[in-house]
């Protein structure tokens, strides 16, 4: 009885453990029109190692097994930030005492 127990505890723990690995996604509609339906994801860390996506790994709600080398780079939504430009204005000018300085 007490075996029962401890693999109960231990299955508890890592189904605990894998629930909270993934992230539940709402629906939404994107900018051109198109509804995406709420689903599941792995929930963001620092590695792509863990996605569903990734080869090695199967996503446990389509049965789908990964396909993306997770050694290759991928290319990414993130553009970098345009960095502003300053042009100085022509009307204020440089030293407003007229100081010489």
């Amino acid at each position: 009885m007490k075996k029962a127990k401890i693999t109960l505890a231990v299955l508890a723990l890592l189904a605990s453990a894998a629930v909270s690995a993934q992230t539940h996604v709402k629906g939404y509609y994107r900018a051109n029109g198109t509804y995406v339906q709420s689903h599941y994801r792995s929930a963001a860390n620092s590695t792509t190692l863990d996605n569903y996506s990734t080869r090695g790994n199967v996503n446990p709600y389509t049965g789908q097994a990964g396909t993306v080398d997770p050694y290759k780079a991928q290319s990414t939504y993130r553009q970098p930030a345009p960095q502003p430009t300053y042009t100085p204005s022509d009307t204020v000018p440089a030293n407003p005492y007229n100081s010489g300085y």
